[in-house]
């Protein structure tokens, strides 16, 4: 039995399923998940000593990959300093100037300690700025595990939505509309049933958990229109997207393409943290007012705005701030696809790609889908193979063909064509 065998066999008797996040397990691609010990730049090494090349990195995270020596240098000198004081402290409002000074079009920010308790707050906000209750998302943008958040679509739009999770109370779900992603049609008749009543719609610019799927440009902008018109609050989800895509995250790249863009609320998560756990929501002073102590929304937490965690992000954001970064992350990250897509074609495997920054999907299939629905109609057990084949190489991908990747700034081109080799090989 392998070391990572051995410790899951461990695991499963204390953790359900082993993991602490589900998508850890291996569940949708079979085999014994990888038990990680170390990560150093573009790597991480699991219990046997096995070397792999990252495109997980954390879920998106590691943009400097891991180790980075400046962030390593203000962790270890906030550690020093204190853990956790559960008062204020200097760096998070350097942190927070950092975040709005990128995002123009949030004016204060709330710091909090996982993207999940950030989208929870984002919603909680526009209800209680609106006075309205319910709200729409889209089926397969992923934001979170709170109740309203985990519903699917009804029969109609007519009707909400249906809980996806046990322990989901239909009563809650009952005030989420789930529509179709890049729907334009649909989402004009939500408008028109629901318009009055609607709160906010939250929206992943670009869905990371059908793979990676963009909202259309067209989309987009008529979703800007709605919202203003019938007066609810659009909800960007950049938790992923934020400060991967781009130096001004995925609503700097709408805003250069629709004149005038911005959301009403922004969350963020993941690279403002720089890999602890950390999150925020914001949006101008006039919702966010609404917010306790000021207003009578309520949100705190023991741990937000922790003192270990904002030196790590704040050391990450000004890493990213420097000439030339994105520029080469995502030259990086386009001969990686590009790359990925000539082996396919070379071995008449249907596939097609996509990325923005340091994030990339790509997709089994001859067209990039628009919607959920078109994403799982994915060669499953093809991905499976080709995922273990890549494994095996010493490659790790997400392992589920609804997941995203991220490259990082420490990936060098030796990596990349590490990548494309072993590619060329699991693809025969």
């Amino acid at each position: 039995m392998s070391k990572n065998q051995a410790l899951f066999e461990r695991a499963q008797r204390v953790i359900p399923g082993g993991v602490n996040s589900p998508v850890r397990a291996f569940r949708a691609v079979g085999g014994t998940p990888r038990f990680i010990t170390r990560g150093d730049g573009a790597y991480i090494f699991d219990a046997e000593g096995q070397r792999y090349i990252d495109y997980i990195g954390s879920w998106g995270p590691m943009i400097l990959g891991h180790g980075h020596p400046a962030v390593l240098e203000a962790v270890t000198k906030a550690a020093q300093e204190g853990f956790s004081f559960g008062a204020p402290t200097e760096r998070e409002i350097e942190l927070a100037e950092e975040i709005l000074k990128l995002v123009p079009s949030m004016e204060q920010v709330r710091l909090v300690s996982s993207g999940t308790e950030a989208t929870m707050s984002a919603i909680r906000l526009a209800r209680g700025a609106t006075g309205r209750s319910k709200f729409i998302k889209f089926e397969g943008c992923y934001h979170g595990h709170t109740d309203a958040l985990l519903v699917k679509a009804g029969s109609g739009l007519a009707t909400f939505g249906h809980p996806t999770s046990a322990g989901v109370p239909a009563e809650v779900a009952q005030h989420t509309l789930v529509l179709e992603f890049n729907h334009l049609a649909q989402l004009e008749e939500a408008f028109a049933l629901h318009g009055k009543e609607l709160a906010c719609v939250i929206i992943e610019p670009i869905a990371g958990n059908m793979n990676f799927v963009r909202t259309q440009t067209a989309y987009m902008k008529r979703l800007r229109e709605l919202c203003t018109e019938h007066g609810a609050l659009l909800v960007m989800d950049e938790v992923m997207t934020g400060f991967r895509v781009g130096l001004h995250s995925a609503q700097g790249h709408y805003a250069s393409l629709i004149p005038g863009f911005k959301p009403d609320i922004s969350v963020f998560g993941k690279v403002i943290g720089g890999g602890m756990p950390l999150a925020a929501f914001g949006a101008s002073r006039d919702i966010m007012k609404h917010l306790a102590p000021l207003g009578g929304v309520y949100q705190a937490g023991t741990l937000s705005g922790n003192p270990v965690a904002t030196a790590c992000g704040l050391a990450t954001l000004r890493e990213i701030q420097k000439p030339g970064f994105f520029e080469d992350l995502s030259a990086k990250t386009r001969r990686l696809v590009d790359g990925l897509a000539a082996v396919a074609k070379d071995n008449g495997v249907p596939f097609s790609v996509d990325c923005q920054g340091g994030m990339f999907g790509f997709f089994l299939m001859d067209q990039l889908p628009q919607e959920y629905q078109t994403v799982m109609t994915t060669d499953k057990e093809r991905f499976n193979r080709f995922f273990h084949a890549m494994l095996d190489a010493g490659v790790y991908l997400a392992p589920a063909l609804y997941e995203a990747g991220f490259v990082s700034a420490a990936h060098s081109e030796a990596d990349i064509q590490a990548t494309l080799d072993a590619a060329r090989q699991a693809l025969r």
